[in-house]
C-alpha cells in the first residue's frame, strides 16, 4: 500500500460545505505514512473547520485508513481554505494604527501613510477597522456604495489613490450607527481579511484599529500576530496619558512597536514666525518614554492644500509622511 492508493481513496470523500469532492478541491497538501509507527499522516484544507463536515470527514478517514487499508491510526491536520488562501497567508507586512482614545488624528494618520507608501511605488491595502467611528471613505473623498462580490463571491475591494480598502462604512446605511456586540465585530473583522479579494500583490497592509483595547484588539492578535504596531497621540498629557495604556496593552499581546507619532504637535504662526503649542507639549516623548520605543514623528496642525485630509510630497507634512513611509520599508 502506498500514498498514490490512499489518495485515490480518500479523495472521493465530499467537503459538504463547498459540495464539492477532496479531489476537486485539491484538499490533501501533505499525505505520507509513518513506517515505524504504521499511520497515515494527512494535512487537509477543507471550506470550514471545525464544524459538521470536518467530524465526518474525521470518521470517513478513519474507517478508510484503520479498516479498509490496515493501518494502525492516522493523523489529521484541518486547514481551513479561506486561511490558507487569504492574505494572512501571504509575505505582506501588516501595520496597525492604534490609539488611546478618539479624536487624535488617528484614521487621517492611518489614511496619510497608506498614501504615502504608494507614492513609492508600493502595493497598499487599508482596513478600516474602527468599526463605530469608521471614516477612511470620508478621508479619501468617496461617495458612499455598497461593495460587490466577483464569480467566488469573495468582496472586492474598493480602489481610491491606488490604496484598496474595505470599511464598515460601506455595508451600513448612510447616516446610520453601527451598533454590534462581540460575536458580530468579530465575523466583521475576519470578512475583512478572509472574504475579501486582496490583490496577489500586496505589500503592507495599513489597519486603522478602533481607539482602546476592546475586542478588535483581540481579534488582530489572533488574525495579524506579526503585525507590528504605531501608537498615535496628540502633545496633551491627558490623550498620553490613555496612549500609554494602548501601547502596552499592544506589547502584552506581543505586538511589536515601531513607534509613536505625536500628531497635532503644534501650529506654525506664519505672523510671529514661531510654533504655537496648542494642545501643550511632552505628550508623545512622554509616550515613547513610558513604552520603552522612539517618538518616530511630530505631525503639524496645517490644513492640506489638494484634499479634504491628504497630504502630497510638496507639503510639509506630506514630507513628513513620506519620512514615515521610508521608515517602514527600510525596517
Amino acid at each position: 500500500m502506498n500514498t498514490k492508493d490512499i489518495r485515490e481513496k480518500i479523495e472521493l470523500l465530499l467537503d459538504e460545505d463547498s459540495g464539492k469532492t477532496l479531489k476537486d478541491e485539491n484538499a490533501i497538501t501533505h499525505l505520507g505514512i509513518d513506517a515505524d509507527k504504521n499511520i497515515v499522516v494527512l494535512i487537509l484544507t477543507i471550506t470550514k473547520v471545525g464544524g459538521e463536515t470536518e467530524k465526518k470527514l474525521r470518521r470517513e478517514i478513519a474507517v478508510i485508513v484503520k479498516r479498509d487499508l490496515g493501518f494502525a491510526g492516522v493523523k489529521i491536520q484541518f486547514e481551513e481554505r479561506r486561511k490558507v488562501e487569504g492574505i494572512t497567508n501571504r509575505q505582506v507586512k501588516f501595520i496597525i494604527i492604534a490609539s488611546g482614545k478618539g479624536g487624535v488624528g488617528k484614521s487621517t494618520v492611518a489614511a496619510n501613510l497608506a498614501y504615502a507608501l504608494t507614492r513609492q511605488n508600493k502595493k497598499v491595502a487599508l482596513i478600516d477597522a474602527d468599526i463605530y467611528g469608521s471614516s477612511i471613505p470620508k478621508i479619501l473623498e468617496m461617495p458612499h456604495d455598497y461593495p460587490s462580490a466577483n464569480e467566488n463571491n469573495k468582496i472586492i475591494p474598493f480602489n481610491r489613490f491606488g490604496i484598496e480598502l474595505m470599511s464598515t462604512e460601506f455595508f451600513a446605511e448612510i447616516g446610520k450607527p453601527v451598533i454590534w456586540r462581540g460575536a458580530m465585530l468579530n465575523s466583521m473583522i475576519n470578512n475583512f481579511f478572509y472574504e475579501v479579494n486582496w490583490s496577489k500583490d500586496i505589500e503592507y497592509m495599513i489597519i486603522d484599529a478602533p481607539p482602546g483595547t476592546g475586542d478588535i484588539a483581540l481579534d488582530l492578535r489572533t488574525i495579524v500576530p506579526s503585525a507590528e504596531v504605531i501608537i498615535v497621540t496628540t502633545p496633551h498629557l491627558a490623550a498620553s496619558h490613555v496612549a500609554i495604556k494602548a501601547g502596552v496593552a499592544s506589547k502584552m499581546l506581543k505586538h511589536e512597536l515601531i513607534g509613536v507619532i505625536e500628531n497635532m504637535s503644534y501650529y506654525w504662526n506664519p505672523h510671529s514666525k514661531t510654533k504655537d503649542f496648542i494642545f501643550g507639549k511632552g505628550g508623545g516623548q512622554e509616550v515613547a518614554e513610558k513604552l520603552e520605543t522612539e517618538l518616530i514623528a511630530q505631525i503639524p496642525i496645517n490644513q492640506p492644500l489638494h484634499h479634504l485630509s491628504l497630504y502630497e510630497s510638496d507639503e510639509e507634512i506630506g514630507r513628513i509622511y513620506d519620512d514615515l513611509a521610508t521608515l517602514l520599508i527600510i525596517r
